[in-house]
């Protein structure tokens, strides 16, 4: 796997010199930016909506799938706002001599093929981010819940910021993993699909094979799990400097544990 990346690294250098490590940075700055206010922010109002609808009881019974729900909900409108810059940067780093930058790129795109240049990877970018963003939500909602009752000796409460900043840390990047794997195979669909006109996601797929859409998997969980705990990290940190909400781990409701015989 080093050597796959040791070889990436020498290439790009070798054809686009130090220049090239940077390219399509601009639409993956924005289009990220732009995906992950959606994506957390929609995430928070979908998961109040979705509780609200089912209840404090069913919240706590369904919340994995409320999780879920919640994090698919969301990622349908954040990838609308991602799609456009996604094409732009793979358009940018995977067709030499097409554009430079955002600005020829983006002009250039619509002028060839229209408004449906920025959207034809959509689908398969909802194939990618959907699955790969229940994976992200639920997986770090769940982990926390199992790290701070099995693995963390004291409670939240007692925990300090500090403390309990690490535990968010280590929930997104094991959160993280899973999702590289769960979102691999689209990924590699959604990379060929923006680079050659005319494709289609089912063409891509039978071209690339099982073996193709599982291509440098190990160098995507490495990746992805150290942006995910990274994103979970900052995104935690914000919320303790702002004094936002941070809910504590979900609880049994009394009502429910009377139903269950579990208080007196």
């Amino acid at each position: 796997m080093q050597l796959i990346i040791g070889k990436g690294f020498s290439l790009t250098l070798k054809e686009d010199g130090a220049r090239g490590l940077a390219k399509g940075w601009a639409p993956t700055f924005i289009g990220y930016s732009m995906q992950g206010l959606c994506k957390f922010g929609f995430y928070e109002m979908f998961k109040i909506f979705y509780s609200d609808m089912l209840g404090e009881e069913n919240t706590y019974l369904w919340r994995t799938s409320l999780y879920l729900a919640a994090s698919a909900s969301a990622e349908f409108f954040a990838d609308i706002a991602l799609a456009p810059m996604e094409a732009c940067k793979v358009r940018i780093q995977t067709c030499p001599g097409y554009a430079n930058n955002l600005r020829q790129c983006a002009p250039k795109m619509f002028a060839e093929e229209g408004v449906w240049a920025f959207y034809k990877g959509v689908v398969p970018l909802w194939m990618r981010q959907i699955p790969y963003t229940m994976m992200k939500f639920a997986c770090f909602e769940r982990t926390v819940e199992l790290l701070y009752k099995h693995v963390v000796p004291k409670p939240r409460a007692d925990c300090t910021k500090s403390e309990q900043l690490i535990v968010t840390f280590t929930a997104g990047y094991i959160a993280g993993v899973f999702c590289a794997i769960v979102s691999h195979p689209a990924d590699s669909v959604v990379s060929v699909l923006n680079k050659e006109s005319g494709s289609t996601a089912v063409q891509v797929l039978k071209k690339l094979g099982p073996k193709g859409v599982w291509k440098g998997l190990v160098a995507r969980i490495i990746m992805i799990g150290t942006l995910t705990a990274l994103q979970w990290f900052i995104y935690d940190s914000v919320k303790v400097y702002f004094r936002l909400p941070r809910p504590p781990p979900p609880e049994m409701p009394e009502s429910l544990k009377k139903k269950l015989g579990l208080t007196e």
